[in-house]
């Protein structure tokens, strides 16, 4: 197999910034492609994109223009722009292109998978960074990193070194990860108690990094998906508890989940990816999930001021 040259993704949010940026750097012009419709690329033309305070420079293509595959495709969107997202990338796929979703939650790779094919996709998590994002202007102190892996554990896969060897030649921070799905519902139990732990209190990481109430609400959260992970056959325990929460440790105190800028920014959040599954994945396996509830409850109860206040 061809080693990876070209890179497409679609999405410029935080994590679409922070990776095209570094990639942009690393890469010969026009072979990194941001995928975006006619009326964003003449925004982003306009105003600029910036990370850290420099200047982005993207090479930008619309969903309609035809062009060579992608050897990989990176997913940056927000889950309620999927559906979108995976209509906007069809000339972007081919029998090659390996795909990486670095979407929360537990459910976009298979979505992406029943468009395109199971065998292109690569499950995966980013984790580790602290980027904020207001505007056009995005600030990170760590960037964090990209883990990789198949469904079935104990795989390195081609596809896995292909990715890797990709990531090694542009310093890029990753890990290939042979027992991938655990990860995957390792990241989702930290989204679940942080993201909306801090949307809550409107707060940022130094909140839960601290003894008090709010710690102790995210750690009750993602004790309620532990219980879930084992019905579902990715057991998560005590070892993966601390790891995640040495994950959230490590973060910039300052720094804040995106959860907690759609509500400064009164987005609808993907509360629904988070406790919403959690509720739903409990009603599933009759497992009682009542701080996962009362989250729920309270981020759909501070979504509902919006309307009114705009």
């Amino acid at each position: 197999m061809a080693e990876i040259k070209t890179v497409s993704i679609i999405g410029l949010g935080a994590l679409g910034i922070l990776f095209g940026n570094h990639l942009s750097k690393k890469m010969p012009e026009g072979n990194l492609r941001i995928i975006a419709d006619r009326k964003r690329i003449e925004r982003y033309e306009k105003n600029g994109v910036y990370c850290n305070g420099e200047r982005c420079s993207f090479h930008y293509v619309t969903p309609e223009e035809i062009v060579e595959p992608a050897d990989l495709l990176i997913f940056t969107v927000k889950f309620n722009g999927l559906e979108d997202a995976i209509q906007a990338v069809k000339h972007h796929v081919g029998p090659n292109t390996i795909i990486l979703s670095a979407l929360n939650g537990i459910s976009s790779e298979e979505i992406i998978g029943s468009t395109y094919g199971m065998d292109k996709i690569l499950f995966c998590v980013a984790q580790g960074m602290d980027a904020v994002k207001a505007g056009n202007r995005l600030t990170y102190d760590h960037m964090g990193m990209l883990c990789f892996g198949e469904k079935e554990p104990g795989l390195f896969s081609e596809k896995m070194k292909r990715v890797a060897r990709f990531f090694d030649k542009a310093g890029f921070p990753y890990e290939a990860d042979t027992n991938m799905m655990k990860r995957l519902w390792g990241k989702f139990m930290l989204n679940v108690g942080v993201n909306q732990t801090v949307a809550v209190y409107k707060s940022n990481y130094g909140e839960i990094q601290k003894e008090g109430p709010a710690r102790e609400m995210m750690i009750a959260a993602m004790r309620e998906v532990m219980a879930l992970s084992e019905k579902e056959g990715f057991p998560l325990g005590e070892e993966d508890l601390r790891y995640w929460l040495k994950v959230v440790g490590a973060l910039s105190p300052g720094g804040k989940p995106s959860m907690v800028q759609d509500v400064e920014a009164k987005r609808y959040s993907e509360v629904g990816l988070f406790s919403g599954t959690v509720i739903e994945l409990g009603k599933k396996y009759g497992v009682p999930v009542p701080v996962n509830e009362e989250l729920y409850r309270r981020i759909r109860e501070i979504e509902s001021t919006y309307a009114v206040a705009d």
